[in-house]
């Protein structure tokens, strides 16, 4: 038997393009000597090449396993939720639903100031969109000092795999009744999570 079922993937790469763009918090993974080092950072796809860019603090240990043709795993977050037999129009159990993107990489180290600073820039542009409210410029003394204490990094895709675990082998209005609940339940559970804690 397959698993994940095969209508719990997408290989669809433009809908998981579309979750790195939307979710581009990363989770990444590298492993020395049987030890898992994990970090979590925005990362950027790159279009004219399909790759991933990223910058790391130098101090942080991940940094000397981000460097040429180190093997890594990296993890992007979708949303998820669980799901209450009470929105189904049939019988069925308790699930939780949930869109993940895992992908396989090489990754090397881009050691040009200039490239550092661009890629900043961009990643700045990004994060910035739709409206703009913030604009990195390339003169910003912030930057400059803090260029010393940056790594930048790229990484080349070598397998894609989406998890989209959406309900999809139910009726059509159980699977629109499974989108709906997505919605509402990520919405709420913010802003529970957020009154407590902050």
């Amino acid at each position: 038997m397959n698993y994940p079922p095969k209508h719990h993937q997408d290989s669809n790469k433009n809908h998981m393009i579309e979750v790195i763009k939307t979710y581009p918090l990363a989770t990444l993974i590298s492993v020395k000597n049987n030890e898992p080092f994990i970090t979590h950072l925005p990362l950027v796809y790159r279009e004219n090449d399909g790759k991933l860019i990223g910058h790391i603090d130098k101090f942080n240990p991940h940094a000397d396993l981000l460097k040429q043709d180190n093997d890594l795993k990296i993890i992007f977050s979708g949303p998820q939720c669980y799901i209450s037999p009470s929105i189904y129009t049939t019988t069925q159990l308790p699930t939780w639903n949930y869109i993940k993107v895992h992908l396989k990489g090489k990754v090397k180290a881009i050691e040009s100031k200039e490239a550092l600073k661009e890629s900043l820039i961009i990643m700045t542009a990004f994060l910035e969109q739709p409206e703009h409210k913030y604009v990195l410029e390339p003169d910003n003394p912030k930057m400059e000092g803090a260029l010393v204490y940056i790594k930048m990094f790229e990484i080349t895709i070598t397998q894609w795999e989406g998890k989209f675990k959406l309900s999809q082998d139910k009726k059509p209005q159980d699977i629109f009744n499974a989108r709906e609940e997505l919605k509402r339940a990520n919405q709420e559970s913010i802003d529970r999570f957020l009154d407590i804690v902050f």
